[in-house]
């Protein structure tokens, strides 16, 4: 009887044991699963936080962009205006310097007209 005794034993440790090991596969299994269905949440998350970001970095650019072009166009506004000061200001002495040349070529001609004119009497 105790040899039985220890065989239904062993029988029962064999077939306790065979029991723990399919349930630790079906719990692989599990956690297989688990896993996995966290690795596509957490890929889709962070595809959302991208495209987010992405989006972001876009109309940053964009409004940086636009505050450039603003102020270009401001600059180049000030850069003709101050273009056309200049031009207006050289305009000026040249007109100047060209009517006080005139005067002085006026002025010698008739000096030597007067002295031609002398020289002939």
């Amino acid at each position: 009887m105790k040899y039985q005794l220890a065989l239904a034993v062993l029988a029962l440790a064999a077939f306790a044991y065979g029991q723990d090991a399919g349930s630790d596969m079906k719990k692989a299994g599990s956690e297989m699963k688990d896993a996995a269905k966290d690795t596509g949440h957490a890929t889709k998350t962070a595809a959302k936080k991208t495209g987010h970001a992405t989006k972001k970095a876009a109309e940053k650019t964009a409004d940086a962009t636009t505050d450039a072009a603003k102020d270009t166009g401001h600059a180049t506004a000030k850069a003709a205006d101050k273009t056309e000061d200049a031009t207006e200001g050289a305009a000026k002495k040249t007109g100047h310097f060209v009517k006080k040349g005139a005067k002085k070529t006026a002025h010698a001609t008739k000096k030597a007209a007067e002295k031609t004119a002398d020289a002939v009497k």
